[in-house]
């Protein structure tokens, strides 16, 4: 009787209801909305961060972490073939790279230019390297024995043109001087404008043959689904326990994602307090005005025999039933909304630090539109409380001669 009897009012008083649902409505879209195009923000900054750069999971020799780019020849896999062709055999995982890591002068005739260097195995690297934009020429192949590619940045410093000759000087790991005549073939541009302008990739085979090792710094893992990051990384550990190699996740590899993630899931918390406020404060003035002008009804219902709490009851269930249908409602506009944007996609600028900008859309999430439902809903019902509790223990008489 009590559930018949409020959702009765509830069509009753059309326009406040209609003004309530609105509010919700309003409030869970915007939430389903703006959670999504977090979300994408997260998924497109750890797939360029990986594709670009990091590879899915990294291994190395203990301490390469901290020290490697100073001193990358002291901590060189010495025979990293084996190490590679075990990691691969798991399921999860689709490829496994080498990388040997260089530091020296970039000369091309007329000045140097200091420069942070890749030897890479082309093939593997192209099909990790999806975020990796040639501005010019191409990407690294096998065939390339002497070729190389390099930043955007380093490319503009030193005025470099596809098929320029360039000459790079390193020290071997032995401690002497070597030098490599190479051809750039391509231009890139990554994702971070501090890694295009120091970094040039040539083919491994020619890193090795100018360092005078055939070993690599990194293991560079490349999974067939970025979920199964940690699986994969769980079990790479056990498989190097005691062998002095560590294994990071790209997460743990870049500093710049989980600072932007912790940014966002702050400003995403504050928008979801606002928009709970929002909703509450509308529901709560709707309700107020509602119940004081619904006064001499609830008299009416109290001298009739229904006791105070009946009152308040039918209160609460009343707005509990609009949050469900504002919540449901929301929902249902929020994610048809998402999906009309993420057709279309929204232009964004380059991102702090980045080269390029990109195209966002609203990814739907089963957790975000739930968690924006249950808002609309709990917040809806709290909403009445103060309302429903204060017209409950108006005096009966009182109740009554607002009535007349």
């Amino acid at each position: 009787m009590l559930y018949k009897l409020a959702l009765r009012n509830i069509f009753r008083q059309r326009i406040r209801s209609v003004v309530t649902l609105v509010a919700i409505v309003f409030g869970v879209a915007g939430l389903i909305l703006s959670g999504g195009f977090v979300k994408d923000i997260f998924v497109q900054l750890g797939e360029a961060i990986i594709q670009s750069e990091t590879g899915h999971a990294q291994v190395f020799r203990e301490g390469f972490r901290e020290k490697g780019s100073r001193q990358p020849d002291r901590y060189l896999i010495n025979d990293p073939g084996p190490i590679a062709a075990r990691i691969a055999t798991s399921p999860l995982v689709r490829d496994v790279s080498s990388r040997l890591s260089f530091s020296g002068l970039l000369n091309n005739g007329k000045r140097d230019l200091a420069v942070i260097g890749e030897g890479v195995e082309p093939d593997k690297e192209a099909r990790l390297g999806t975020f990796l934009k040639m501005v010019s020429g191409r990407t690294l192949t096998e065939a390339d024995t002497f070729g190389m590619i390099v930043g955007q940045g380093v490319a503009q410093s030193l005025a470099l043109q596809v098929g320029d000759q360039v000459t790079v000087l390193v020290n071997t790991t032995g401690g002497a001087l070597n030098t490599v005549d190479v051809e750039v073939i391509g231009i890139f541009q990554s994702f971070s404008r501090d890694f295009d302008a120091r970094a040039v990739r040539i083919p491994l085979a020619a890193a090795q043959e100018l360092l005078a090792t055939p070993g690599a710094n990194q293991l560079i893992i490349s999974l067939h689904q970025t979920r199964d990051t940690d699986d994969a990384l769980a079990a790479i550990k056990a498989q190097l326990s005691g062998s002095g190699l560590e294994a990071y996740s790209w997460k743990q590899l870049s500093d710049f994602y989980e600072k932007t993630l912790q940014l966002y899931d702050r400003q995403f918390g504050v928008l979801q307090v606002i928009i709970l406020v929002m909703v509450l404060l509308s529901v709560a003035n709707t309700v107020n005005m509602s119940a004081f002008e619904r006064l001499g009804e609830f008299g009416t219902l109290q001298a009739l025999g229904n006791r105070q709490r009946d009152v308040f009851r039918l209160i609460l269930v009343e707005n509990t039933f609009l949050g469900l249908m504002g919540g449901t409602l929301g929902a249902v506009i929020g994610v048809a909304l998402a999906l009309a944007i993420s057709a279309i996609g929204i232009p964004m600028p380059p991102p702090p630090s980045a080269n390029t900008g990109y195209t966002a859309m609203i990814r739907l999430d089963v957790a975000n539109v739930a968690t924006a439902f249950l808002i609309g809903v709990v917040a809806t019902a709290l909403a009445a409380i103060f309302p429903a509790r204060r017209v409950s223990r108006t005096e009966l008489v009182e109740a009554l001669r607002q009535r007349t």
